[in-house]
C-alpha cells in the first residue's frame, strides 16, 4: 500500500469523531486511480471475500476463500477477526470493512488472480466503493457482486438467466456497472469494476461461478463461511 495512504487511513482512523467528510475527499481522489482494463493474461485462482459484524464486541470477522477457476474446488481458506475501526456511515462501507479484508488477504499463501467482493465497485455515488477501495490499496484486480443497487439507474434485464442490463450513472449517464441475470426468474444481481479488471470480463467471470444459485459461488461460499466462524468464535 501507497505510505501516503496508510498515513491518512490512519488519520481517519485514529480521529474521534470520525472524519466522515475527509473519508468522501479521499474516495473522489482515489477514484481517479481505478484501472478499468484486465490486470491479468490468465485466471487460474479466483477468491471471494465476506464480513459478519460482532456488533456489541465492535469487531467483524472476514473470511476469504480461494478456487481454482474455472473449476472452482477450494485451495485455501483464510480468516480474521479484527476491531471495528470505522461506524457504519451510509457510502463509507469500505473503511468499516476495508482493513479487515486487507488484513486477511494478506494471510492468504495462495494469493489469487481475482478477488470478488460483497458490494459495489464503480457503482458508487463517488466511483468508489468496498470492492475499488481493497483493489486500489492493495493494487489487486477485484470486482464487486451487489445484492441490491446501491447507486445509478437500469432497466430490469428479462427472466432468463445470463441476460444483461447497464446500470447507469445519475448525472453523468455513464455505465457504471451490469445487472446480471444469474438464475432464471430471480433477482439480478448488480456487477461492477473495482480495480484491473474490465466490465465484460467481471460479467463474464460471475457468470462462470454461477453454481445454481443467485449469488457466484465465492461470494456464497465466503458468506456461509463468516456465518459459521461467527457461531463458532467467543469473546
Amino acid at each position: 500500500m501507497d505510505k501516503s495512504y496508510s498515513k491518512r487511513l490512519e488519520r481517519l482512523y485514529s480521529h474521534q469523531p470520525p472524519l466522515a467528510k475527509e473519508a468522501f475527499e479521499f474516495q473522489r481522489e482515489l477514484s481517479d486511480k481505478v484501472v478499468g482494463k484486465n490486470g491479468f493474461k490468465q485466471i487460474t485462482k479466483i477468491a471471494g471475500t465476506d464480513i459478519a459484524i460482532f456488533t456489541k464486541e465492535k469487531k467483524m470477522v472476514c473470511g476469504i476463500i480461494v478456487f481454482s477457476y474455472p473449476d472452482l474446488q477450494v485451495i485455501e481458506k483464510v480468516w480474521s477477526v479484527v476491531d471495528e475501526k470505522f461506524p457504519y456511515i451510509p457510502g463509507l462501507l469500505s473503511f468499516r470493512e476495508g482493513p479487515a479484508i486487507i488484513e486477511t488477504y494478506k494471510k492468504l499463501k495462495n494469493k489469487p488472480d481475482l478477488l470478488i467482493l460483497d458490494g459495489h465497485g464503480i457503482a458508487h455515488p463517488r466511483r468508489f466503493g468496498i470492492a475499488c477501495h481493497v483493489g486500489v490499496l492493495l493494487n489487486v484486480p477485484t470486482f464487486g457482486i451487489g445484492k441490491k443497487k446501491l447507486y445509478g439507474d437500469y432497466e430490469e434485464p428479462g427472466t432468463k438467466r445470463g441476460l444483461v442490463t447497464p446500470l447507469v450513472a445519475k448525472k453523468d449517464k455513464k455505465i457504471i456497472g451490469s445487472v446480471v441475470r444469474t438464475k432464471n426468474k430471480v433477482k439480478p444481481v448488480f456487477v461492477s469494476v473495482g480495480n484491473k479488471i474490465d466490465l465484460k470480463t467481471a460479467v463474464v467471470i460471475a457468470l462462470n461461478c454461477d453454481t445454481g444459485y443467485r449469488i457466484p459461488e465465492p461470494t456464497r461460499q465466503a458468506d456461509k463461511y463468516v456465518a459459521e466462524l461467527k457461531k463458532e468464535i467467543k469473546f
